[in-house]
């Protein structure tokens, strides 16, 4: 089993969801007390937020760079950005380590036409709805993505960061996140990216009536995939 680097803390919410994932993933593959090869680095959330709403991701980029170095120095074979919003500054990594990035979103575009489905509705945080990173590169692989309307991203923005990242969860939210799938479902949308970690804490695939894309189940599970190979 090849040593998997997580790159967390953003938040720390969804590392811990990460790392459960990651070993019950291991678990159900292998069996008995089977778990899984890996090191965590996990980063002071504050200071990363802090450059988010400055608009600095060159030394967001810069910070996550270094760290990536420090897990692949640990022994990690392979690295997980533990965040969609992050990826923004993917590049930033993938120039500074040998081992490889599995990218959260080409995982998530394969499972997405892997069900069949090229129109696809999206939530994040705002950088990841209303910036290219992530939306370009869904598009890249035959996807066509929905996004709420600028209302629906604020709430679901603000539900992110000031209630699941501090693992808050809320009935009235999960009920407001419902109404805004089902608005992408209205809008044409025939599945739905939790394109955020953090709203897998909010959002189960029972509580809607089409496909959703956890993009952090799906990438701990390519992960483990790779890991395994």
């Amino acid at each position: 089993m090849k040593t998997i680097g997580l790159l967390g803390g953003m938040s720390w919410e969804s590392s811990a969801l990460y790392y459960r994932l990651l070993n019950e993933t291991v678990r159900d593959r292998l069996g008995g007390l089977h778990s899984a090869r890996c090191v965590l680095l996990s980063v002071d959330f504050a200071e990363i937020e802090r450059l988010q709403v400055a608009g600095d991701w060159a030394r967001a980029g810069e910070l996550l760079a270094a760290d990536a170095k420090t897990l692949e120095a640990a022994g990690a074979e392979l690295v997980l950005l533990c965040t969609n919003t992050m990826h923004k500054v993917a590049r930033a990594l993938t120039d500074a380590i040998t081992v490889p990035l599995l990218h959260v979103g080409d995982v998530t575009a394969d499972a997405v036409r892997a069900a069949g489905i090229t129109r696809v509705g999206l939530l994040g945080t705002a950088f990841t709805m209303e910036q290219p990173f992530l939306t370009d590169r869904l598009a890249d692989r035959g996807l066509h993505v929905v996004l709420p309307d600028p209302v629906d991203r604020a709430l679901v923005h603000r539900v992110i960061y000031e209630e699941l990242c501090l693992g808050i969860v809320r009935d009235e939210s999960r009920a407001a996140f419902r109404a805004v799938i089902e608005r992408l479902v209205a809008e044409g949308a025939d599945g739905v990216i939790l394109g955020c970690t953090e709203i897998e804490l909010l959002i189960a695939p029972d509580d809607v009536d089409v496909p959703v894309f956890p993009t952090s189940r799906l990438h701990v599970e390519a992960a483990v995939a790779a890991a395994l190979a």
